[in-house]
């Protein structure tokens, strides 16, 4: 059989692995508009000078020297002719195959506003050649406008600081607070501090209304407030939407392509997996997906029904954070803070069974708490008959001996 891959990112790469290993003998084409493979969590990195283009792959180049496996690079997939399962660049037939995954991922939204669509220095950062574009630009340009404080846009601002730049840099968020999805007013407020006093200035509750321009770049930027903020160069951070491209097949509301269980579109034999499929685009999930995916292009049948999608993981300024579940609680749940001067953890815990929970400065022990906010493990019976609080519970407490003395899982819900 050949397997057509159109992409090369988590959720592709993870599908190559897997029909390698289920199906050595069949053959694999992978088609990329990227001519390398590469993380887009480490891009900032790249702005930075931490890390090169090169360090940031996160495959062995061996993986595409087998006899079996072909990679067509630099390609833009424009159509699929889902009948046929044929793939086109523009008028180019690129290949056609047995089964075909979609694992294009997804591209950075720019909001029609003012001239931020067509002006030459406005970025996204979601490519590798949205950081070449901004590596470049970055030199000449003196005043740096973020539009976004979410972590990717947080992202770049931190790899320009890191790189040594001194600029002036202004932040644009419609939230109240930077990070407002990841973190809470407390944790947030931690890391805006630390880029304050890097001479970053954040305008929060903010929206963008419109841009002035001089020629095709952008000048300045005009907030709801009325505000101008001068700039030489913009960066977008406001979200992401699933890559498209001519595909005749069954579209969500949000432009993705539709899956079911197996991860199997509305044409038979045609798969999508990763922010495509629109499930979850982070790490993780998209590799999971791409896996799964991959066992049901070889004829087996798994269905993917992992759709637990609240984790980010953030360190900048050496501050880590990590987040689990749900944010901000609602009325009834109880919430828990434990705080020093090094550390903040806040649980909540809702009818007995935690829901989130956000860990700064020492986030060892989360897997404990992924588990349990994951598969909806109440914990209130356990505090209850061990006499301890949430934070000093673990995974010895749901154990017990049985007769043989093997230990084995408790119910003591």
């Amino acid at each position: 059989m050949k397997h057509i891959i159109i992409g090369a990112g988590a959720a592709a790469i993870s599908a190559v692995k897997r029909i390698r290993k289920e199906k050595p003998e069949d053959n694999i084409v992978i088609i990329s508009q990227d001519e390398k493979v590469y993380s887009r969590c480490m891009l900032h990195k790249v702005i930075s000078g931490e890390r090169s283009e090169e360090n940031i792959n996160f495959v062995n180049d061996d993986l595409f020297n087998a006899p079996n496996i072909t990679w067509i690079r630099g390609k833009t997939v424009t159509k699929l002719d889902a009948e046929s399962k044929t793939v086109y660049a523009g008028e180019e037939k690129l290949d056609t195959g047995d089964t075909v995954l979609i694992a294009t991922g997804a591209n950075s939204v720019i909001p029609p506003i003012g001239e931020l669509k067509t002006a030459k220095n406005v970025f996204g950062l979601r490519h590798l050649h949205d950081v070449r574009a901004i590596v470049k630009n970055i030199k000449e340009a003196k005043r740096i406008a973020v539009i976004g404080g979410g972590l990717v846009g947080l992202d770049a601002v931190y790899g320009i600081l890191e790189a040594g730049e001194e600029k002036k840099i202004d932040v644009i968020e419609m939230a109240p607070r930077v990070l407002a999805i990841n973190l809470d007013e407390h944790a947030a407020g931690a890391y805006q501090k630390l880029f304050e006093q890097r001479g970053v200035q954040f305008h929060l509750s903010r929206k963008m209304v419109n841009t002035k321009s001089s020629g095709e770049y952008i000048s300045s930027l005009e907030l709801d407030d009325g505000t101008i903020i001068d700039c030489d160069m913009v960066i977008v951070a406001v979200g992401v939407s699933p890559a498209s491209f001519d595909n005749g097949l069954e579209l969500t509301e949000r432009r993705a392509v539709k899956v079911n269980e197996y991860l199997e579109t509305s044409v038979s034999g045609i798969y999508a997996a990763g922010d495509a499929a629109g499930l979850s685009g982070i790490w993780p999930n998209a590799k999971k997906q791409g896996d799964i995916a991959a066992y049901n292009m070889t004829g087996t049948k798994w269905a993917y029904d992992d759709l637990f999608a609240f984790k980010t993981t953030i360190n900048f300024f050496n501050l880590p954070s990590l987040s689990l579940g749900l944010i901000s609680p609602q009325e009834g749940d109880e919430v828990l803070v434990r705080e020093d001067r090094e550390n903040y953890r806040r649980l909540i815990i809702r009818e007995g069974t935690p829901v989130g929970i956000i860990l700064q400065g020492e986030i060892g022990g989360s897997g404990f708490w992924q588990h349990l906010i994951k598969n909806s493990i109440p914990i209130a019976n356990i505090c209850s008959k061990t006499g301890k609080s949430p934070w000093k519970i673990s995974y010895a407490d749901f154990f017990g001996l049985e007769d043989n003395g093997e230990y084995k899982w408790v119910s003591i819900q």
